[in-house]
Order: C-alpha cells, then sequence, then structure tokens
C-alpha cells in the first residue's frame, strides 16, 4: 500500500482526491489534511459585499466534498520533511510516499506596512478576499455615503486575477442602482501598466473603465498605507486618498512551504509548469494556486490542471514515465455589471481572442465580449462547482485549449 498525502482540501485538493481514487488501484491511501471543516466557494466571495450572496451561501462542509474513500486529518500543517518523507503537524506526523501540495495561497495584509493600523483595517480599509473581509465590506458598502472609493491590487501573482476588475465594475453598477453614483469617485490602482495582465484582454477592459468613468491608475507600487491622512502611497513619490479602499493584499503560498524550503521567495512551489511535479525533490507536486506555474491563480487552472495532472501522477504511481502535459489553460468570467460578463480563454503561449466558447459557431459563449449569457454563466457555475467539479466529473469543455471557435489575432487587428 502506498500513502499518497494531499496537502490542502480547497478545490484543486479536493477534486483532485476525487479523481485519484478511481485513477489509481484500489490499495493506494488517500489522505487529505487541512486546519478545519469549512469549504469555501471563493467565487463567491466577490458577490457578499453586494448583497447578491451570504456566508451561509459560500460555505459547506470539506469532508461532505469528499469520496468516502478519501481520509481527511485536521491539524495545522508546520513542515514537511521531503528527505524523511513526512509532514509534521500541530497535532500528529504524516508519513507519505507521494506528496501533492494543494495549499493554495493567502492574503497577507500584514506584508503591507500601515494597512492593518487598528485606525484602517476593517474600518475604511477592507479586502475581500476572505469570508470575514467580504462581510465586514458589506456592511461598510451599505453605509458609504459616498467620497473617494480605491479598489487597490497590491502586486502580483494573485489568486483570480480579473476579481478586482469585477468588483470596481459591481461597484459602479452598485452605486447607480442606489442613485448615488454621482457621489463616488471610483479608481482602480493596479501596480501594472493596464488593467490586466494580457495586453489583449488589458485593452479591452480599460475601455471599459473608461466608459463607466472608472479612474485607471497604472504603475503603482504601494510602499505603505497611511493611516492618519487616510491615503495609499507608492514608492515613486505619489499618495492617494481614499475614504473607502478595497485592496487585494499581497498574495503568499502557506507558511509550511516556506519553513520547509520548499518555495521560492513568495512560498510558491517551483515546478514543471507541463507536468507539476517540483523540480527540487522526487515523488513532491504542486496542484492548483500553490505551484509557480506562469499562469493565472484561478479556479479554472487548477480545474484543467489536475485533469491532466491525475493522469500523469497514474503513470508516476505504476512507474512510468509521466506523458501529458498541462498547456497553462485558463478560462475566467468576468462580471462587467448590468447584468453582463466577459469570458476569456488562454494559456501559457496564447492571449486570449474574440470568438465563442466551447462549441466552433454555437459557443453559446461570447468571448472579449460582454452578454447576458456569461454573466449566467458565471451565476450557474456555483452549481457546477459543487455538483460536478468538486466531485471530479467531467466538463463538456475542452482541458486543454483550443484555437476552435475563436479568432485569430491577425483578424482580430485586421479588424
Amino acid at each position: 500500500m502506498s500513502q499518497v498525502l494531499i496537502l490542502g482540501a480547497g478545490t484543486a485538493g479536493t477534486m483532485l482526491a476525487n479523481m485519484l481514487v478511481k485513477a489509481l488501484p484500489p490499495d493506494a491511501d488517500i489522505t487529505v489534511v487541512d486546519k478545519d471543516d469549512a469549504h469555501d466557494y471563493q467565487p463567491g466571495y466577490l458577490f457578499i459585499p453586494f448583497g447578491t450572496s451570504t456566508p451561509e451561501r459560500v460555505r459547506k462542509s470539506r469532508k461532505a466534498q469528499l469520496s468516502p474513500k478519501v481520509r481527511l486529518v485536521m491539524g495545522t500543517i508546520q513542515r514537511v520533511d521531503p528527505e524523511a518523507r513526512t509532514v509534521t503537524l500541530d497535532n500528529a506526523t504524516l508519513d507519505y510516499d507521494w506528496l501533492i501540495i494543494a495549499t493554495g495561497t493567502t492574503p497577507r495584509p500584514d506584508m503591507t506596512d500601515g494597512l492593518t493600523d487598528d485606525r484602517v483595517w476593517r474600518k475604511s480599509a477592507f479586502d475581500f478576499y476572505t469570508l470575514d473581509g467580504a462581510t465586514a465590506l458589506a456592511k461598510a458598502l451599505k453605509d458609504f455615503k459616498g467620497g473617494k472609493l480605491l479598489v487597490h491590487v497590491t502586486e502580483m501573482p494573485i489568486k483570480c486575477p480579473v476579481a478586482p476588475l469585477e468588483f470596481v465594475l459591481l461597484a459602479d453598477d452598485y452605486f447607480r442602482h442606489r442613485r448615488m453614483r454621482h457621489l463616488v469617485d471610483i479608481s482602480y490602482v493596479t501596480p501594472l501598466d493596464g488593467a490586466f495582465t494580457k495586453p489583449v484582454a488589458s485593452k479591452r477592459l480599460g475601455g471599459l473603465l473608461k466608459d463607466r468613468s472608472i479612474r485607471l491608475v497604472t504603475d503603482f507600487a504601494i510602499e505603505r498605507v497611511d493611516p492618519e491622512k487616510r491615503t495609499i502611497n507608492a514608492y515613486d513619490g505619489r499618495a492617494l486618498p481614499f475614504d473607502l479602499l478595497v485592496t487585494v493584499p499581497t498574495n503568499m503560498g502557506a507558511q509550511f512551504v516556506t519553513d520547509s524550503g520548499l518555495g521560492d521567495d513568495l512560498g510558491f512551489v517551483p515546478v514543471d509548469p507541463k507536468t507539476l511535479a517540483s523540480t527540487r525533490y522526487e515523488r513532491v507536486f504542486a496542484v492548483g494556486d500553490a505551484s509557480n506555474i506562469p499562469t493565472s491563480k484561478a479556479g479554472s487552472v487548477a480545474h484543467f490542471a489536475v485533469h491532466v495532472f491525475v493522469e500523469n501522477f497514474a503513470q508516476a504511481y505504476a512507474g512510468k514515465p509521466m506523458t501529458h502535459a498541462f498547456d497553462g489553460h485558463a478560462n475566467c468570467f468576468i462580471e462587467s455589471g448590468r447584468g453582463k460578463a466577459m469570458l476569456l480563454d488562454f494559456n501559457y503561449d496564447t492571449e486570449p481572442l474574440t470568438g465563442v466558447f466551447p462549441a466552433p459557431a454555437v459557443g453559446p459563449f461570447s468571448l472579449l465580449k460582454e452578454s447576458r449569457l456569461n454573466h449566467l454563466g458565471k451565476l450557474a457555475f456555483e452549481q457546477v462547482y459543487w455538483q460536478i467539479l468538486l466531485p471530479g466529473h467531467p466538463l463538456p469543455v475542452p482541458t486543454l485549449m483550443t484555437m476552435a471557435g475563436k479568432v485569430p489575432a491577425e483578424k482580430t487587428k485586421e479588424a
């Protein structure tokens, strides 16, 4: 019997465990470790501040999402010893033959000087990448009477890179519905040179911001928050005042990854981007946001990558070479407010393109174009997540990116 140990029971870890039950021999012992029994549908955090979702709706039991054939151990992971093949928890030590790290990313507001000062944190400065933060922000938005709203990204990479853009567009819609948009000066502040990491998408999204009178502040490398003046200050001397700050803090990998010498400077595990195998240690892998692969830290990436990874891992488990390659496929709905959304589809080598997804000609979803159907697709995905994706059932979309239904970049430029 081989011990397969998965650290993290989030999206990637849960889906992976459920799929490995079917892919590995019956005598494989599959154990998942996490700190508690609370599994959150993290895309739902975005809607809580605007009153269109609730904390109770996004949270379910972790154990209930796992196959009965998977053992769930609850404890705080402290250290991994890849030489001894052990994992130390706060309450036990576990041995493994194969280790898969799926502990995701963690927002770290403490990494920005002044942000967690009691004068501003959860009073006039909020995040929405945690359930507590999104819940507190809901009250702050409801009580907001007007002024300067800054939606700010500290640094990349972040979990779900489009979420801050979605937030700023939904905020515009939210205040319009409350008939107070004219009282709110909204700015989107990013360390990038455009609205998004991909130039083609950035151009489209930048246009959306301009059309809705949302200021775009680029190349803003934050140095600190001044809690007395209520400003965010950049290294180049710029200072932006705020009445309400909605920030995406620095995202980092799990602390045990750093403490165990398994990670890079931000605590993400260096892996082969095609196989997700550790570049440093045998029989160690990382999936989902915990790895350093050069694509979006998004749920869709975890979904597509895990499907490829399961095939590779089954080969490695059987002592065979891994023959499958993940291409960095990412697929992201972007809420744009007014009951519409956009859809991006790209991978390591190909930028988002126009066209339709997933089927040529019929779609039904439009790429790089706002539509009502895209919005409905985003809302419907919540049930897809719980009922299909987490249990490891196949979805009727290609795992690897395909050019079917897409307009080549050359034709896009000509148009």
